[in-house]
């Protein structure tokens, strides 16, 4: 089957004109910090955006003129603090175009919800022989907690297979989609090999038996843009490290009558609406699900990176990436033995590869002594490993900050690799 038209792709956008580039790195402070007494060449997006000053600023300011617990007091640092986190909540509804505020979740991340919804929805709605549909490119955070549901309820999880070059077997997929599917759970795009799966057409085949769909979208939020009442899925999350903003910050998104449906995914303070030693009566969606102090200055703090977000032309800045993925591509095309892992047709910005015998750990040791920060090892990516035959890959992932010069500056440092190797 050919693969069928991928949902907002960064390609649909002419390239941008006049982006500018130096302006926008201008905004990200560690960009202008050294290594190994080289420029930082920051290419580990893929694993951790870095964060604009507009975010560390607003971080700051939240605990040096802000700092209280939400929800619970009257006095104003309270009442200021309440207001600025459900303002959050507001800016993450509509960036992601959410039917209502009450369907964003604040979690610690894209891991966190995923457990919340397997432990929670899993726990309740499924049994012995239901069967969870995933791919062979999901990360650990969308195998594990399925894998321990499996455990506890007898549920059975099915791999949907891929091809040589990273991309979907849909075929296999429409086979494995049977009436004793529960839940089909994908990634949007691939945080190893940069594939960008076409989930709305997942949606659609899985909707069209009664099934409901979790989209991983931890690497695609940061790179295209996503319309959760569009594509019709029933969760999905993010977080907030990978999106510019801080860490230990995500959003779980779901249909409102899912959560309403759904028991607590933990007890304590502020998901109570009235605790007796008899019964207690659960709040209303979302604070349901937030039980205890929440990351209110994280979540303050994802706010601003969506605000600097809407700032610059998202469009624009898909194109770059796409540009600047093309380019990397030819440029590590030309590097004697290196080899392209993930070579999809639709593709984020991501570039993983290997150079024959050495070992990615020894790429990414010698890189970094030319100041270049790329990730190296399993990406939480082992199945997917095992299926390409690989133990390792060396993996350089882009951001609208990044420049056709450093990605020549990652060329020379891998030819360095060579010179060293062999």
């Amino acid at each position: 089957m050919s693969q069928p038209a991928t949902h907002n792709l960064p390609n649909a956008a002419p390239a941008p004109l006049g982006w500018d580039v130096r302006r926008i790195r201008g905004d990200f402070p560690i960009l202008r910090e050294t290594v190994q007494g080289k420029p930082l060449v920051y290419l580990d997006n893929a694993a951790s955006s870095q964060k604009p000053r507009s975010v560390i600023d607003r971080v700051q300011r939240y605990y040096e003129r802000e700092n209280a617990n939400i929800h619970r007091g009257v006095h104003l640092l309270s009442e200021k603090a309440t207001e600025e986190y459900e303002h959050a909540r507001s800016k993450l509804q509509h960036f992601i175009n959410a039917k209502e505020a009450r369907e964003i979740v604040f979690v610690r991340g894209a891991t966190e919800a995923i457990n919340l919804v397997a432990m929670t929805y899993g726990l309740k709605n499924f049994k012995a022989g239901d069967e969870i549909l995933i791919t062979n490119l999901e990360h650990h955070s969308n195998i594990v907690p399925w894998q321990m549901l499996c455990e506890r309820t007898g549920a059975i999880l099915k791999v949907v297979p891929i091809n040589d070059a990273g991309e979907l077997l849909l075929d296999e997929f429409e086979k494995l989609l049977t009436e004793k599917t529960k839940i089909v759970a994908v990634n949007h795009v691939s945080n190893g090999l940069g594939t960008i799966n076409p989930i709305k057409w997942i949606i659609d085949k899985a909707h069209a038996k009664g099934v409901l769909v979790l989209i991983d979208g931890a690497q695609s939020v940061p790179h295209l843009k996503v319309d959760v009442q569009a594509l019709d899925c029933d969760f999905f999350v993010f977080s907030g490290h990978k999106l510019f903003g801080p860490t230990g910050i995500g959003v779980l998104y779901a249909k409102a009558a899912l959560l309403e449906a759904m028991p607590p995914y933990q007890g304590g303070g502020d998901m109570i609406s009235a605790v007796t030693f008899e019964k207690t009566t659960y709040n209303v969606i979302p604070y349901k699900f937030e039980a205890g102090t929440p990351n209110i200055a994280g979540t303050i703090g994802l706010g601003a990176a969506v605000d600097y977000l809407n700032s610059i032309c998202f469009g624009g800045a898909a194109a770059y990436e796409h540009e600047l993925l093309e380019y990397g591509t030819g440029l590590l095309s030309e590097i004697p033995g290196l080899r392209i892992v993930g070579t999809a047709k639709e593709k984020a910005s991501v570039l993983s590869f290997v150079m024959g015998e050495i070992h990615p750990h020894d790429i990414g040791t010698v890189l970094d002594l030319e100041g270049v920060a790329i990730r190296t090892g399993h990406h939480c990516n082992m199945p997917l490993m095992k299926r390409l035959g690989l133990p390792a890959t060396a993996r350089a992932s882009m951001a609208f900050y990044n420049t056709k010069e450093e990605l020549d500056v990652l060329a020379r440092a891998l030819r360095k690799v060579i010179e060293v190797f062999g």
